[in-house]
């Protein structure tokens, strides 16, 4: 994807995530750019989840850095935390709604935590974003009263509440069906070209990485860290790493890879 502006909306630096003794990933680096949809890809294990946590705040590294818009997320303030923490928004895997809370009072509740709205703005407010996301007459619908497909939308356009710069995405396609998925991939295509919001999106379902990744960054147990980077095509047909081609192409590894 052509990047016109680049400079880095995200930029980690050296960071290295680890628990007690055990290291899960070490000295990445890696840089994400204004529009771009980064996808983060790998087998099972490799640390996919504990960077996006590094990402968003809720890990602190070990070692190295996370700046976002230039800014070390680790060493601010709590004041900028809280002003940066509103450029950007997180559908997690499960979409995290609030059982007793209608769809309304979900997608709301950013919009009363961090601004001074009205009542009436924010309703204004909440129904636009559930449009966006084709939930237009679920206001008051409660999670428990949706499908799996609706309760990841319902959670995007709370994500989308306080039009962050920057969206960050849990396994988004994880529990849906292949339909369902189709659809939130085309979904998530279109809100990034409409409004042209930085993605990084964690995943391994390769039907998703193809359909909406301009990037990726693909992750080894092994290795702790990145391995491949690139366009998912051309990873797919030209990397000479084993990992790379057996990942894209659904190989089993053979024995000496497993060793390597």
């Amino acid at each position: 994807m052509p990047v016109a502006d680049r400079t880095p909306v995200i930029e980690v630096k050296g960071l290295t995530a680890r628990f007690g003794d055990d290291i899960i990933l070490q000295d990445v680096s890696f840089q994400v750019f204004p529009g771009e949809i980064l996808v983060v890809l790998g087998g099972s294990g490799c640390g996919k989840s504990t960077l996006l946590k590094h990402l968003v705040g809720l890990y602190q590294p070990y070692a190295g850095q996370v700046l976002i818009h230039g800014v070390d997320i680790n060493t601010e303030d709590e004041a900028e935390l809280r002003r940066l923490r509103m450029g950007f928004g997180v559908l997690f895997q499960s979409g995290a709604l609030f059982g007793s809370m209608t769809l309304a009072e979900n997608v709301a509740l950013p919009l009363t935590e961090y601004t001074d709205l009205s009542p009436d703005l924010i309703g204004h407010i909440v129904k636009m974003k559930l449009g966006l996301v084709n939930l237009s007459g679920y206001e008051n619908h409660l999670p428990e009263e949706l499908s799996g497909g609706m309760k990841k939308r319902a959670g995007l356009a709370r994500a989308m509440a306080l039009d962050p710069t920057i969206l960050f995405f849990d396994e988004p396609s994880a529990g849906l069906d292949p339909i369902t998925s189709v659809e939130l991939d085309l979904l998530i295509k279109s809100l990034n070209a409409g409004m042209s919001t930085t993605m990084v999106v964690v995943t391994h379902e390769l039907e998703s990485i193809f359909n909406i990744a301009h990037r990726v960054l693909m992750l080894d147990k092994t290795a702790r860290g990145i391995i491949a980077q690139g366009d998912p095509r051309e990873l797919k047909e030209k990397s000479s790493d084993p990992r790379v081609v057996n990942f894209f192409n659904r190989r089993p590894a053979g024995p000496q890879q497993e060793r390597a």
